[in-house]
């Protein structure tokens, strides 16, 4: 099972790869060795640091004809990836 679910692409995230820091969005249940080891085998860099963040889902009421539905976007997990200067992560080739 793959831990990592896919990058984050957002205007947020690409100003961090300016400092060498790529995001993704990964399994909940993934530690940061996990992490470490599917990022340097996938894109052949060299990790320095990982940050995680567990993520709440938002909670999001629908009105319908016969009522209110309250729901909740499942929970997840990013992990913010440093690595060493002068490695690059290039998501946009080879798609």
């Amino acid at each position: 099972m793959s831990t990592i679910k896919k990058p984050i692409v957002t205007e947020k995230a690409t100003a961090l790869n300016e400092k060498g820091q790529y995001a993704f969005q990964v399994e909940r249940t993934a530690n940061k060795v996990q992490i470490k080891k599917e990022i340097e085998q996938l894109y052949g860099v060299t990790v320095v640091s990982i940050n995680t963040i567990r993520t709440n889902g938002k909670l999001k009421s629908k009105f319908t004809k016969t009522g209110a539905v309250i729901g909740r976007r499942p929970h997840g997990k990013k992990a913010i990836v440093t690595v060493k200067e002068g490695d690059v992560i290039d998501f946009y080739s080879g798609i």
